[in-house]
This record gives structure tokens, C-alpha cells and sequence, in this order.
């Protein structure tokens, strides 16, 4: 699979910090001059947002920013990478909650530009759902920017190990160590969803930026096997290697074995 692929190995040097928020930071900032650029162009914000711990102080430094130094979101249009199934929207560890706690209730952006995968309805309507996603963010003229965390095993998105690359949004298996990661958040393991809605690989290479964030010694190993290894979709994060328009954004915990 990997002998399609061409690394583009001098472009993809990591940006290092000394510290997570240094680095989240940088990547609000990323974020903050594309909002305020399509803000002069008269244009929307089109956003490929992340969940999880990783763009936490992101999203901080972004509220910030709103309240102290006028970033408006009024152009904003988000589209959120991923949500658990079967979940409700109301539901504390819904990823629908857990992006207005941490972001969408502090800023200005309109309710109706929100747009994170709700999965509170039957399987039978998923794929009819998911066709309608792409086609929302394809209606904006695609992704401006992707914000991505990784996962241990290579994820972005919830694209695990296995995904095909030219995956669109849809309906996955989540991966027992994806699963194994989020017990603590859901208290046992078996409260944790098998399945999740997710935006494909294909999707998210599509978008004209990626901002790929990974924080902690935690995550240096995969962004080692991400950014150095084989071009695999045993490492989904892996084809990122040949793109262009990509930048990984490391704290040095994070860019140890780099």
C-alpha cells in the first residue's frame, strides 16, 4: 500500500515547544489568524475541530483571545471530527457537550454553524446521515482548517488502525486501546461505546491546512512511528507524511524520540 505514497520528509518538520501550553498557544493562534483573514476577505471560517484533552488549552487560549483581544467567531462554521455511538447530545461525554463546555458557550460563534456528528438516532438513518456531513462541509467549500490530536494507535479522527485513506464520515469500530483510553472518562470499560461516528481520512486530507497537535510523553512513540515509519493504515496518522500542507505541532515530551 505504502509504495503509492511520496514522503514529503523536509516539509514535515515538526514545530517544537518547550511545554504543552506553549504549544497550544501557537495553535490557537494558527487558528485566530485564518478566523481573522476570512474576516477581512468577507469570507466564513470553516474549522475541522478535535476533541479529547489535547486541544483543551486550545480552546482556552481561543476564549482568550474572544474576551480579551476582540476574535470574533461571528464567520465561524465548525464541523467536529468525530462523536461516540450511540450517545446523546446532552449526554456529560458526548463530544456535543464536551465542545460547548469547552469552547462554543464562551464565544460568539451562531448555534447554526455548529456542526458535530449526532448519533442519538437509529442505525438504519447513520449512512443517509453521514452522506448529508460530507455534504455540509463540501456546501462550505471544504475544510479551511484541521485541527487533529492522535491517538496511540495512530487514530486521527476516530480513522483507526485499518481505515482505508480514502475513508469518508461513517460509522467505525473503535479500537480496544482507543476504548481502553477513554475508560477512565466513562468509569469502567464497559461503559465505554464500541462504535463512533467519524469524518473519514480522505475527508481530512482534503482540507487546506492540518494542524496536527500531540502533547506528552504519552504520544512520542506513535509520532515517531507517524512521522518517520512506514506509510501504513496500520498507522492511519501515517499518510499525513505526504502532504504538504501539514504541520505537526509538538511539545518536546512529545517530539522525544523525533
Amino acid at each position: 500500500m505504502h509504495n503509492n505514497y511520496i514522503k514529503n520528509t523536509i516539509l514535515n518538520r515538526p514545530t517544537t515547544f518547550t511545554n504543552g501550553e506553549q504549544a497550544s498557544t501557537y495553535t490557537a493562534n494558527k487558528i485566530a489568524e485564518l478566523i481573522r483573514q476570512k474576516q477581512k476577505e468577507g469570507k466564513p471560517a470553516v474549522l475541522g475541530l478535535a476533541t479529547g484533552n489535547t486541544p483543551k488549552l486550545v480552546y482556552k487560549e481561543l476564549i482568550r483571545l474572544h474576551r480579551e483581544e476582540d476574535l470574533s467567531f461571528h464567520n465561524v462554521v465548525s464541523f467536529n471530527l468525530d462523536e461516540y455511538y450511540p450517545i446523546g447530545t446532552d449526554h456529560h461525554l458526548s463530544y456535543t457537550y464536551f465542545m460547548a463546555e469547552q469552547l462554543f458557550n464562551h464565544v460568539d460563534i451562531k448555534k447554526q454553524n455548529v456542526h458535530v456528528p449526532h448519533s442519538d438516532f437509529s442505525q438504519d438513518r447513520i449512512a443517509q446521515f453521514c452522506i448529508e456531513y460530507e455534504q455540509k462541509i463540501a456546501c462550505f467549500g471544504g475544510l479551511d482548517i484541521q485541527l487533529l490530536g492522535i491517538g496511540r494507535n495512530g487514530h486521527i479522527g476516530f480513522n483507526e488502525p485499518g481505515s482505508d485513506f480514502d475513508s469518508k464520515t461513517r460509522l467505525v469500530n473503535l479500537h480496544p486501546l482507543t476504548r481502553e483510553d477513554a475508560a477512565p472518562e466513562f468509569g469502567e470499560l464497559h461503559d465505554v461505546p464500541h462504535q463512533a461516528i467519524s469524518i473519514g481520512i480522505h475527508t481530512i486530507m482534503q482540507a487546506k491546512n492540518i494542524l496536527l497537535l500531540a502533547l506528552g510523553e504519552r504520544k512520542s512513540e506513535i509520532m515517531s512511528k507517524a512521522l518517520h515509519g512506514e506509510i501504513t493504515n496500520q498507522v492511519p496518522a501515517s499518510i499525513l507524511q505526504t502532504m504538504p500542507h501539514v504541520e505537526y505541532v509538538l511539545d518536546n515530551e512529545a517530539a522525544r524520540l523525533i
